[in-house]
């Protein structure tokens, strides 16, 4: 009786730092098959053991400036001097309309450049279950000293009072868990009567013309079926 509409649904994931929304994101893709990774473009080198459309799409400088003149991206950002980094219009479009559900994982600044693009937008946001959690897991990493350290907590602070702009928080305690909600997430947002396409509905004259046309149709039935 119900059609739902092809098109795929647009989920943004952001997170604060080592909040582990990467490792969320692969197993997310691992688990479903109808779930697709956006890959963003960049202006910056490509590092050893990369490659060119699996990463990032590698491109110059000149050519993603190009890129922004001209529309291409739902959302980009200036990293650092020429180091830009962006989401393709193109391509996640072409995922949608096939019916593939798209995951961007980007910034909380760049997620609200894609939700006024596309409204409908599904925006997950990742958190740690403290700060004291992330600061151990920053120290594990024993990648940044103390002032990167305290760099990363600010903007962890700032983009945690973003939250409000988002639809759902999930709290990756556990990375299963973590998946699990979100997988919910999804399956709820599919039964949206927003994503109805066509209802079905069989009127009365219908009913009983079903019924007459039926051998073994019986009156009781048929009154049970008309209340």
């Amino acid at each position: 009786m119900i059609k739902q509409k092809k098109q795929g649904s647009l989920i943004i994931i952001s997170g604060t730092t080592c909040a582990g929304k990467g490792t969320v994101v692969k197993e997310l893709l691992k688990r479903n098959e109808n779930l697709g990774l956006s890959i963003s473009y960049t202006s910056r080198a490509m590092r050893e053991g990369e490659k060119n459309g699996v990463e990032y799409f590698f491109v110059t400088q000149e050519e993603f400036e190009e890129k922004i003149k001209n529309g291409d991206f739902l959302e980009y950002a200036n990293v650092q001097y020429g180091k830009y980094y962006g989401t393709p219009k193109k391509e996640v479009r072409e995922m949608l309309e096939l019916g593939k559900d798209v995951i961007l994982e980007i910034d909380v600044k760049g997620a609200q450049q894609v939700k006024e693009m596309f409204p409908e937008t599904i925006l997950i946001f990742i958190m740690a279950p403290s700060m004291e959690e992330v600061k151990r897991r920053i120290k594990a990493r024993g990648k940044e000293n103390n002032e990167q350290i305290i760099k990363r907590f600010q903007v962890a602070y700032q983009e945690i009072n973003e939250i409000t702009k988002y639809n759902y928080v999930v709290v990756n305690d556990e990375v299963k868990n973590a998946v699990q909600k979100i997988e919910a997430i999804l399956i709820s947002e599919k039964c949206r009567v927003d994503r109805i396409e066509e209802i079905a509905v069989e009127n009365q004259e219908e009913i009983i013309h079903e019924f007459l046309m039926d051998k073994d149709f019986d009156n009781s039935t048929l009154y049970d079926k008309l209340k």
